[in-house]
């Protein structure tokens, strides 16, 4: 046996240990059974978004997609309120501390609804991929920034091990914010995206990256609780690690952010040029 088929072995046995650590409840659903489907797709994405897509588009007139980009934006705004209600319902509104709340891999109802919703969550990142695909389809390239297409990337790739490891707990918290959120960016982006005549109603555009700021700060002085319980045993505490430093990065970021276009009131740092999260959707 040549080293490299010795060392091809020992990968497949560690990787075959290491699956079998995942949550029985949810390795049969969709692209649960192993990582490299998703990690198929995100790479497909990237590949598109940063060099196919541009290319296609190249000689060609933008697409007018203003009324799907409204339907787009409108569904993903009841989707996340719907996936408001299964949170709470499934844990945060119904039995969870807010500190130390440990993933309950039983089979009980509020259980097995607690890892649905969380797979819906983790799916609802595939579908948020179209904020990029509309960009490409636009020719508004310059938004496809690094910052853009890291976090629709990272968040499918992330999700998949939550789920298939720890579906619940302390680490859901983040996603049930970031629900929160996107109910208030997905109205403004459709409203937006219908026109001028609605501009009117987007007098609260402001308040977004402070509704950010926000978010990233509570997500991570939540997570950041774990670091001084003297007693908590959270199955997984690498996910509090990859959580915590998450929301920190990004709260630098939208803080740095906020600092130079309020406070200083100076160009943007180039990663926020064009606006991610401020973006007009409807130019």
């Amino acid at each position: 046996m040549t080293f490299n088929s010795t060392l091809t072995s020992r990968a497949v046995l560690l990787y075959d240990e290491w699956i079998k650590e995942g949550d029985p409840r949810t390795e049969n659903w969709l692209l649960m059974a192993t990582p490299f489907p998703q990690t198929f797709i995100v790479s497909a994405y990237i590949y598109f978004v940063t060099f196919l897509g541009p290319r296609l588009m190249e000689n060609r007139k933008p697409f007018d997609l203003k009324r799907p980009m409204v339907i787009y934006n409108f569904s993903i705004v009841a989707f996340s309120i719907y996936l408001i209600y299964e949170f709470l319902m499934s844990g945060w509104a119904n039995g969870y501390t807010y500190r130390c709340d440990l993933v309950d891999y039983s089979s009980s109802p509020q259980a097995l609804r607690m890892a649905w919703t969380c797979w819906l969550y983790y799916f609802s990142k595939f579908i948020e991929m179209l904020d990029t695909i509309f960009f490409v389809l636009r020719k508004k390239n310059s938004q496809v920034t690094f910052l853009h297409v890291f976090h629709h990337s990272i968040m499918p790739f992330t999700w998949w091990f939550g789920v298939r490891f720890a579906a619940g707990g302390l680490g859901t918290f983040h996603a049930l914010l970031n629900c929160i959120v996107h109910v208030i960016m997905y109205t403004y982006y459709a409203l937006s995206a219908l026109g001028p005549a609605y501009q009117k109603y987007l007098w609260w555009k402001k308040y977004m990256t402070t509704i950010q700021l926000v978010q990233f700060v509570l997500v991570t002085v939540h997570i950041g609780q774990y670091f001084f319980m003297k007693d908590c045993p959270y199955q997984f505490p690498v996910f509090v690690y990859i959580i915590g430093s998450y929301g920190l990065i990004f709260l630098v970021l939208f803080l740095n952010f906020y600092y130079h276009a309020y406070t200083k009131g100076k160009r943007l740092p180039k990663v926020f040029q064009n606006g991610y999260y401020l973006r007009k959707k409807s130019e």
